[in-house]
């Protein structure tokens, strides 16, 4: 199990019996562009095949943020549904959640880790992440019935291969 503290209080954890998976199926299927309408089921199931990352506010330890990663735990991970709650924001606790699920992953030897993003780019370039190189050699194969191909909200789909 990973927990990292910062000099504020604020922890990170990836133990699953942590994770509020009712505040993040909230504030996943209500205001995440990427997850309105996924159902509570999906994020359970969603978030047990995956290294899920909560942080939890000082004093509280009321859950806060959270990212999972999708990873074969060797070589390639998938940097997904990462969200901070709207009255945290403005504290640096996206760039902190990625650079940990960064150097969580680099410590079991995973060394490629690829996210999306409509629009943090900036959140995720202050912990080395850039755009693809040679992006016409990566391909996808997407059956959502609704791909996320813009910031407005579009719904899930049970078929979906994107968090």
């Amino acid at each position: 199990m990973f927990i990292l503290t910062r000099d504020d209080g604020y922890l990170i954890s990836t133990d699953p019996e942590r994770l509020d998976l009712d505040r993040v199926h909230r504030w996943l299927s209500t205001d995440a562009y990427w997850a309105v309408g996924r159902d509570r089921a999906t994020v359970a199931r969603a978030f047990a095949g995956s290294i899920g990352f909560g942080v939890y506010r000082p004093g509280d330890g009321r859950q806060v943020a959270v990212a999972r990663a999708v990873t074969d735990h060797a070589t390639f991970a998938w940097l997904c549904d990462v969200y901070v709650d709207r009255s945290e924001r403005g504290r640096g606790l996206g760039s902190w959640l990625a650079g940990a699920v960064r150097d969580h992953l680099a410590e079991i030897g995973v060394r490629r880790i690829l996210l999306c993003t409509n629009d943090a780019h900036g959140v995720y370039a202050k912990v080395g992440f850039a755009p693809l190189e040679q992006p016409e050699r990566w391909m996808q194969l997407d059956q959502r019935v609704n791909p996320v191909t813009s910031k407005e909200q579009q719904p899930d789909t049970p078929l979906t291969v994107e968090a």
